[in-house]
């Protein structure tokens, strides 16, 4: 399994991804003509730093026959920082204290209030692990965490492309009618539209309708039904184990949700993250007698140039400041000897 940048020649299995990933997937949206100049962007962005960056890589089964569509199991990307070109909406759960000393009373209401706090942070994003590469059923039941985890290596080995601070839009709670009780009770009621419909039209970049026709003024969450309130902060049942993967890097709920669906956005110093901090490079060794461990714990990324970027996971830990890889995983990683690699213990 190999992490590594987006290509042309991907658009027809990522056209694929983005029809399987369903309702609230909001950034691989079903439209050839966006994806391709989405992968553009991401090419044009390896090779420069500008400042709304779009990285996006794919997983690749390199041990998959068929096509290139049947062996990409999934996409994520990291945006460099939102907020850029258009506003970057949020509600921030918030409250409001009343009292009457008179009558003895005191009161408090939670309230969602419309807000752009996160602009230019960075965003890790698009993940998406397809069907047949999920869970102990495949042969690599890792593949969730490679995906995962390969930003933040990517994140480390060039981190002055990036920010201070860095966030994950959750995608929210839908019913068995792919329907969410949020957006049928607060934000259909601003803007009258199937949710769908607003869904690809923010993941096409059109985002203007959100501060044009959503209100100013705070929400009381009291007003909404017991459906819409149990959304709040609560994550599509696909979306828990990235959830839990980034809860354990450090990432954490701040009180920020979707306008849409009202899954949380986590966030974290840069810095702080614990895949950034625990990572560490060593030289590359090639020696073909080395062994492969039955369940590989390390993740190495090449190092050395955003576009020539890689990440997959080592059957072995570094030795000093070496790392010794066989032949075949130097080819996979396109390495040579004495090449640096940063290393990440799982």
């Amino acid at each position: 399994m190999l992490i590594r940048p987006v290509e042309t020649a991907d658009i027809d299995a990522l056209r694929e991804i983005a029809v399987e990933t369903g309702p609230g997937f909001t950034s691989l949206p079903d439209n050839r003509d966006f994806l391709a100049d989405k992968i553009d962007h991401a090419r044009q962005s390896l090779a420069g730093e500008a400042e709304d960056a779009l990285y996006f890589f794919v997983l690749e089964d390199d041990q998959q026959p068929g096509e290139r569509a049947e062996r990409l199991a999934g996409c994520c990307a990291i945006e460099a920082r939102v907020g850029l070109d258009a506003p970057f909406y949020h509600y921030r759960i918030g409250q409001l204290a009343h009292s009457s000393s008179r009558l003895g009373l005191h009161r408090t209401l939670d309230t969602l209030f419309l807000c752009s706090d996160h602009t230019g942070s960075a965003e890790v994003c698009s993940l998406y692990l397809r069907e047949p590469w999920r869970g102990a059923a495949h042969r690599n039941s890792r593949n969730g965490t490679l995906l995962s985890r390969a930003r933040w290596l990517f994140m480390a080995a060039f981190r002055s492309r990036f920010p201070e601070r860095v966030l994950a839009e959750m995608r929210g709670r839908f019913d068995d009618d792919g329907k969410s009780p949020f957006w049928e009770a607060l934000g259909q009621k601003f803007l009258p539209i199937e949710f769908q419909r607003a869904d690809h039209l923010t993941g096409m970049g059109e985002k203007s309708f959100i501060g044009e026709m959503m209100p100013r003024h705070p929400i009381c969450t009291s007003f909404l039904p017991q459906s819409a309130r149990d959304c709040i902060g609560q994550v599509h049942h696909q979306t828990r184990p990235a959830l839990a993967m980034l809860n354990r890097d450090g990432l954490r709920f701040e009180g920020y949700i979707d306008l849409f669906d009202g899954g949380p956005t986590v966030e974290a110093y840069i810095d702080d993250v614990h895949s950034i901090r625990h990572t560490r490079s060593a030289r590359v060794r090639l020696d073909d007698s080395v062994e492969r461990a039955a369940r590989p714990a390390w993740l190495a990324a090449t190092a050395s140039s955003p576009t020539a970027f890689r990440a997959a996971w080592l059957g072995r830990g570094p030795e000093g400041d070496d790392i010794r890889l066989t032949p075949e995983e130097a080819q996979r990683l396109q390495v040579a000897e004495g090449d640096s690699l940063r290393l990440l213990e799982t």
